[in-house]
């Protein structure tokens, strides 16, 4: 290189620094392997509205994106038409600097402030634990493609339970980072991340009870807190949420009916072989049950089908309530029903006495309770 070329290109250089330092916005950029689409889309809130943006990808996976938030702003990134997202927190000029693959959303890496540089650490100590429950989720989905019977649900069975193992320890991986960081707006958002959708009320309690300094005042921290505070109205030990439902004849139905009762609150789907199973393991615990002391209450939660079919379920010997708003509806909000089938039981004074009861052996549990 000549000494001429050589001033020209460290003013060339200068120049792009400076204009790249001077350029307004925030940029996220970077590269996500095996997309399967030709574009990423961008959601966040704007002024308590919620804005999409399509980002180009180029066949290497690579894109770049400019915003302009007016404080740390969520973006959700959505790859291969909402397969799966990875989550960016960016501020006013921030780059951010986006990087992994699609067939591992949990490990992608976001690098750019304090917040996703802490998030990723986390990913980076749990990367293990990620990757197997990632290899866990994919089994499960060929699984229940490839349905195979009776060896296919007890492989299912196996795997949950193997997903249940991991959540948890990611849970625990996750508390104890918060615990470490009480003051760090990342572990508010591990907070939210591993105790918001849980049916446990009493960890999210808890684990906002580790939390300290000027993030108690963010408005994630109040949305956090109220919502613990409502959560726990349904916590083993609280008193039963007031409802009223419709069964598939019309009638009415309300919590009040149940005095004196153990009741079993059951919400499941008419589609998935988790939901079938569980109704045949009720009808044999309702036959063993002293029906002047307990009574069955099945919810059907069906996203996409309403009116709820009943081939399969008009046998039911209990209440059975098509639920017309599915997850919307009032009580699966009340009761923090987060995924199904799930079970709840309520004794005979109107208190939750255990959530996420297995269906085997309730009508045992409710015969020694109630001393039949």
């Amino acid at each position: 290189m000549t000494k001429g070329s050589g001033i020209l290109f460290l003013l060339f250089t200068l120049w792009m620094a400076l204009s790249c330092g001077s350029r307004e916005g925030t940029s996220i950029s970077g590269r996500i392997d095996h997309l399967d689409s030709t574009y990423i889309l961008a959601t966040y809130l704007s002024y308590d509205s919620l804005a999409i943006d399509t980002i180009p990808v180029d066949a290497k996976g690579r894109f770049n994106y400019v915003t302009n938030p007016d404080t740390l702003t969520a973006y959700s990134l959505y790859l291969d038409h909402y397969e799966s997202a990875v989550v960016v927190f960016a501020g006013k000029t921030d780059r951010i600097k986006v990087n992994g693959d699609a067939a591992l959303p949990d490990l992608i890496t976001v690098k750019g402030n304090e917040v996703n540089d802490a998030l990723t650490l986390f990913k980076t100590e749990n990367e293990d634990l990620l990757k197997q429950r990632a290899l866990l989720l994919e089994n499960l989905r060929l699984s229940s493609e490839l349905d195979t019977g009776s060896n296919y649900l007890l492989s299912r069975q196996e795997e949950l339970l193997k997903l249940n193992v991991l959540n948890h320890e990611l849970t625990l991986r996750a508390e104890e980072s918060i615990q470490a960081n009480p003051a760090k707006m990342s572990s508010l958002i591990l907070v939210n991340s591993f105790f918001v959708a849980s049916d446990n009320p009493t960890g999210l309690k808890r684990v906002l009870g580790h939390l300290q300094g000027e993030i108690l005042e963010s408005k994630l921290a109040m949305q956090l807190k109220a919502y613990s505070e409502k959560v726990n109205q349904s916590e083993e030990g609280a008193r039963m949420p007031y409802f009223t439902l419709k069964d598939k004849e019309g009638e009415e139905i309300r919590s009040n009916d149940f005095r004196g009762k153990y009741l079993l609150l059951s919400f499941v789907s008419t589609a998935g072989d988790d939901s079938r199973e569980l109704i045949g393991l009720l009808k044999e615990e309702y036959a063993e049950l002293d029906k002047e002391a307990a009574a069955f209450i099945t919810i059907y939660i069906d996203s996409d089908l309403y009116p709820v079919g009943y081939a399969e379920n008009d046998s039911l010997p209990w209440i059975a309530v098509p639920e017309k708003r599915s997850w919307g509806a009032d009580i699966v909000d009340n009761y923090n029903v987060q995924y199904i089938p799930y079970n709840i039981l309520i004794d005979t004074e109107g208190y939750i006495k255990a959530r996420n009861i297995p269906a085997h052996g309730i009508a045992e549990v409710i015969a020694e309770a109630s001393g039949r």
